[in-house]
């Protein structure tokens, strides 16, 4: 049996985790501070079914912090605790010259600048690497529903806000945000008409979302047979997606849906 300690005022918001079966039901920004490996406020001991890099290499890992005091620490006894397998976003593929020149016609097509409030969602380490190395911006959030995804990525760049949880619960106070990524799309539980509809919700007028797969739909294909608990979504066709996306006041201006590739970009123009 595992233990994980933490701060009383720290809300994990994933309630589809059994993990957590006591707290609260709507997702919270995370508000902590953690360590995996020395003796800080937050300790977990686990079963992971998966190699990964070692959460270890992190000497200390974080949340993203908003908070004047730890508080009490309360225990939580879990006989299990398997965090999903999201190491095949960051592939040994990923690493070669035309897979490149794909993360940054995604990272292009946000067309960011000084001013953009971005938020990436479901994104790998090597493209919150490749944002934030290659633009800057007022604000980047990061959604997730990996806290150790989230914990590795607050570690590397404090300066980026993580938050644990769903894509159509992101709280309303980063809002307006100019350029939205959906960087994995299939792995979001959620119909394509309640994803724009919360986005639609969040978005500043002019804001660009960019929906992509940097080795597009058949290498989604393989990715549904291994990793079926993520990838239980699908990329849009071009009808579908444009049909959706105009009943919540985005237009698509561009679109391309190739075998190795998948890119498309949608405009938000404020309902009248």
């Amino acid at each position: 049996m595992g233990s994980l300690l933490v701060p009383s005022l720290l809300l994990l918001p994933s309630l589809s985790r059994s993990f957590l079966p006591k707290l609260q039901s709507q997702p919270q920004h995370i508000s902590l501070r953690i360590s995996l490996c020395n003796q800080y406020p937050f300790r977990l001991s686990f079963q992971s079914s998966f190699p990964r890099k070692s959460l270890c290499s992190h000497r200390s890992l974080a949340g993203a912090f908003n908070t004047s005091s730890e508080g009490t620490v309360s225990v939580i006894n879990i006989e299990d605790f398997n965090e999903k397998d999201w190491s095949f976003l960051d592939s040994e593929e990923l690493n070669s010259e035309q897979a490149k020149r794909n993360i940054d016609r995604i990272t292009s097509a946000g067309e960011i600048s000084e001013s953009s409030r971005v938020l990436v969602s479901v994104g790998s380490e090597g493209f919150v690497d490749h944002l934030v190395e290659s633009s800057t911006t007022q604000l980047l959030l990061v959604v997730h529903d990996s806290i150790f995804f989230l914990a590795g990525i607050k570690e590397q760049y404090d300066e980026v806000k993580c938050w644990q949880g769903e894509l159509i619960y992101v709280p309303e106070k980063w809002t307006p945000f100019d350029v939205i990524f959906l960087y994995f799309l299939p792995a979001l539980p959620f119909e394509l008409d309640q994803i724009f509809a919360a986005l639609a919700k969040r978005c500043s007028s002019g804001a660009r979302v960019v929906i992509s797969h940097p080795q597009g739909r058949e290498v989604l294909e393989q990715q549904r047979k291994e990793f079926p608990d993520i990838v239980n979504g699908n990329l849009p066709d071009k009808t579908t997606l444009q049909k959706v996306a105009a009943d919540h006041s985005f237009e698509m201006t561009e679109f391309v849906d190739e075998p190795g590739f998948y890119l498309a970009v949608l405009k938000f123009s404020e309902a009248n």
